[in-house]
């Protein structure tokens, strides 16, 4: 039975590059879909917000690893050859969409009224109103909770590990197979994951610090 040792440190290691580089895909890809729920939800189009609406009440409502279940073992079914990125991929990207387009739901909604009706009593259109007047008071807004998301988005990496997707929490669990050390090797795994996720909630925190001190101007 081998020991936990250097090497099998320097192998967890090696696998945060996969859990960072999931949560990137997930973060960029949720990003474009949460906007676009984000919109949707403050369109004038009454379709448009009862069609968002129902994607933010089935992603939120339901645990993530059942979605990641869904897309690993359903596209199959479907005709469709998915393999563990792609499959963690697309349910983060579609969790991380409707969190993202609630949160940004908010952010649109806290800017002044007064700010949206100017823009209707000078005739623009929704997109130059939300192009130059909401969305960039809205994305000031916004900064500091999508910071915070993200750390969840990093967390919820782990839960690719149940279907194969080789990350930090696989590569822990890889590695208490062969030493038996679960004590060792998932301690080393957490501070790993806070490592990544603890300089961004302080970026968080210092970020609405700041916004609430201007505000409070």
């Amino acid at each position: 039975m081998r020991t936990f040792g250097f090497p099998e440190f320097l192998f967890i290691l090696e696998a945060a590059k996969w859990t960072v580089a999931l949560s990137l895909i997930a973060f960029i890809g949720g990003s474009i879909g949460g906007l676009i729920v984000a919109l949707s939800r403050t369109a004038d189009n009454r379709a448009a917000r009862w069609i968002s609406g129902i994607f933010i009440q089935i992603f939120q409502g339901t645990p993530l690893l059942l979605q990641l279940f869904l897309v690993f073992f359903g596209a199959p079914v479907l005709g469709f050859d998915i393999n563990p990125w792609l499959a963690a991929g697309v349910a983060l990207i579609l969790n991380s969409s409707a969190f993202l387009g609630e949160i940004w739901r908010g952010c649109i909604q806290a800017v002044p009224a007064g700010q949206t009706e100017a823009a209707h009593a000078l005739s623009l259109s929704y997109f130059s109103r939300m192009r130059d007047i909401v969305l960039p008071q809205a994305a000031r807004i916004a900064l500091a909770p999508t910071v915070g998301y993200l750390v969840q988005i990093i967390k919820g990496t782990s839960l690719a590990a149940i279907i194969g997707f080789v990350e930090v929490t696989r590569t822990g669990q890889i590695i208490n197979n062969a030493t038996f050390q679960p004590l060792i090797v998932f301690s080393v795994v957490a501070a790993i994951y806070f490592v990544l996720c603890w300089p961004l909630s302080l970026l968080a925190s210092h970020m609405e610090r700041r916004q609430a001190a201007a505000l409070a101007r």
